[in-house]
C-alpha cells in the first residue's frame, strides 16, 4: 500500500491527526522523517509518540513527521532502503545490519535493559521451555530481536521442534495468545508491562532473556550533522522540565541518555543472523 500506508491509517481517527501534522519547529524549518518501529498498531503508535515528537521538535527547532507501517517487516524493508531520517530502531537489527547500511546510534532509553519474554496463557499447563515442544508460537516478526530472534535461538539450543507465526506487532503476538491461538508468544518487558491489565492478568511470563542495551535511536548518515546534535540535545534534556516528563510520560519512558555504537557490541558477539528480508 506504498511507504504512506500509516498515514491513511492515522487519519481515519480525527483524535490522531496531530501525529500527521506535527506542529513546526520556529529556528530552522527543516523536516525530517521519524520511524518508529510498530511494536503497536499505527493508531497507538500514534497515539504513544506524538506527544514526544512534537515536544522535540519544538525544542530542536525542526518538524518530525511520524513514520511507521502496516507490521514490522515491512519497517525493516523501508529502513534497510533509508527511507527514514531519524529512527527508533530494532536494536538488533541495527547491531547487525543498520550500522553497515548508513545509520548511527545517538541515544537510547535513560536506565533501561532489553529484556525478551515468551509469555503463554495464564491458565495454561507449560511450566518450562521444553513443554513447548512441538507447538505453534507466535513471534512479531522474523528480525524482532528480543522478542523473536534470540527466544527462537534458545529454543534451537534446546532442541525444542516449534512453528513460528509472524504476526506482525508486539500487540497481535500478546492478543493471539491470550485468545488461545497459540501456545506462546514472543515480546519485551516494556510492551507487556504497558498491556491494559484486562489484557495482561490472562497471561503469564514463562521464559525471559538476558538483558540487552534497548532500542537505539539512531540517525541516516545523511543528516546534517548539526541537526543530530541538537535533537539529541533535546532528547538528553526532556525529563528536566516538566513538559518534557509529561511528553515522556506515554511512553513510560523515564528519561532518554546518550548512546554510542559501540553499546551494542553484546547483541553483535551474540553471532546471530537476520534474514535478508525479515518475514512476515
Amino acid at each position: 500500500m506504498g511507504r504512506k500506508w500509516c498515514y491513511a491509517a492515522v487519519m481515519a481517527s480525527a483524535m490522531l491527526l496531530a501525529a500527521v501534522v506535527p506542529a513546526r519547529g520556529e529556528q530552522t524549518g527543516q523536516t525530517f522523517s521519524f520511524g518508529v518501529v510498530p511494536q503497536q498498531s499505527a493508531g497507538e503508535v500514534a497515539r504513544l509518540w506524538t506527544p514526544i515528537l512534537t515536544y522535540l521538535g519544538e525544542k530542536a527547532g525542526m518538524t518530525l513527521q511520524l513514520e511507521t507501517a502496516k507490521d514490522i517487516a515491512t519497517f525493516e524493508q523501508r529502513l534497510t532502503a533509508g527511507e527514514y531520517d531519524f529512527v527508533y530502531s530494532n536494536p538488533l537489527t541495527y547491531a547487525v545490519q543498520h550500522h553497515a547500511r548508513g545509520y548511527e546510534a545517538f541515544a537510547k532509553e535513560k536506565d533501561r535493559i532489553l529484556v525478551g519474554i515468551l509469555v503463554v496463557r495464564k491458565d495454561s499447563p507449560y511450566r518450562s521451555l521444553t513443554d513447548l515442544a512441538g507447538s505453534d508460537l507466535a513471534f512479531p516478526a522474523a528480525a524482532a530481536a528480543a522478542a523473536s530472534v534470540i527466544p527462537r535461538a534458545h529454543l534451537d539450543k534446546l532442541h525444542v521442534p516449534f512453528t513460528p507465526h509472524y504476526v506482525g506487532s508486539h500487540d497481535s503476538v500478546i492478543l493471539a495468545v491470550a485468545k488461545g491461538l497459540y501456545a506462546a508468544g514472543g515480546g519485551v518487558t516494556r510492551t507487556f508491562d504497558m498491556l491494559q491489565p484486562a489484557v495482561r492478568e490472562q497471561l503469564r511470563v514463562l521464559w525471559t532473556t538476558p538483558g540487552y542495551p534497548p532500542h537505539p535511536f539512531i540517525a541516516r548518515r545523511g543528516v546534517p550533522a548539526d541537526a543530530v546534535k541538537r535533537l539529541k540535545a533535546a532528547m538528553l534534556a526532556a525529563d528536566a522540565e516538566p513538559a518534557g516528563r509529561e511528553a515522556l510520560k506515554p511512553l513510560a519512558f523515564g528519561g532518554i541518555g546518550a548512546a554510542r555504537d559501540a553499546d551494542y557490541d553484546p547483541l553483535r558477539a551474540l553471532g546471530l543472523k537476520l534474514p535478508d528480508t525479515p518475514a512476515q
